[in-house]
């Protein structure tokens, strides 16, 4: 069998009494979109936070392509291959949207982080910016400041900046976020289209997003994976049905 590209192993976070995360495992495969779901509270973001780095586990193990990662700090595991966004846009409201994806090409190729005069100087990382714009369908509107874009296209912005490093895997949280519809479909096309040279880990409530993009689907509740499986399984799943998709 080969190895996940991403192992989640009996992972453990406290926050006083509270379990946000309780024995937790999950298996990311190269090439897949795998969503993972649940109620708010149910731990999603902190399960997020835990594999790229920003907080320590109180138990359990990560790895990553085979290598164990629980203890690296977060620009390692960015060196490995994680790129990561944020449910909140997390741009440069005043740059221009090509200096924004050069900034992050500058930072995670390990350069000059001296951006304010570099940047516009650096055709290499212009090159290289407007290359992940393409693919994110920003091309033309590479010299616009960022705050003029549309909402959905800020978010764009982001997910060409977690690009930066050419990552395996993406964890995405929330991509959909805030958006209307026809935002929404247009992300969803994006994410497919990112299918082919990225595997994708995302946290996203919309269900209808989830069962139409999703490979596998993860269900977290109270911090415990309550089922993984196809769309199709996790819509038969009693358990699931009961705290979660019902619901929603």
């Amino acid at each position: 069998m080969s190895v996940p590209l991403l192992a989640v192993e009996q992972l453990v976070k406290r926050f006083g009494a509270i379990k946000a995360t309780d024995r937790v495992d999950l298996d990311i495969n190269a090439g897949e979109i795998h969503a993972l779901i649940g109620p708010n509270g149910a731990g999603k973001t902190t399960l997020i936070n835990q594999i790229v780095g920003e907080l320590q586990p109180d138990s359990g193990r990560i790895c990553f392509d085979g290598q164990p990662i629980t203890d690296l700090p977060i620009h390692r595991r960015t060196a490995l291959g994680m790129g990561r966004t944020f449910q909140i846009t997390n741009i440069f409201n005043n740059f221009k949207v090509i200096e924004n994806v050069s900034l992050a090409v500058q930072a995670l190729a390990g350069h000059s982080f001296r951006f304010w005069k570099n940047v516009s100087r650096r055709p290499d990382l212009k090159e290289a910016a407007l290359h992940i714009l393409e693919q994110v369908g920003l091309a033309g509107q590479a010299e616009k400041i960022a705050s003029e874009l549309a909402y959905g296209d800020q978010r764009k912005v982001g997910i060409a900046m977690a690009m930066a490093g050419d990552p395996r895997l993406l964890l995405m949280d929330e991509p959909m976020a805030g958006m209307g519809p026809e935002a929404t479909v247009e992300m969803v096309e994006l994410l497919r289209n990112l299918k082919g040279g990225h595997t994708l880990l995302l946290i996203e409530h919309d269900v209808d997003v989830v069962f139409s993009l999703a490979d596998r689907i993860s269900v977290l509740v109270y911090g415990k994976i309550m089922a993984t499986g196809t769309p199709a399984q996790i819509r038969g799943h009693a358990g699931v049905m009961d705290a979660y998709l019902g619901e929603a």
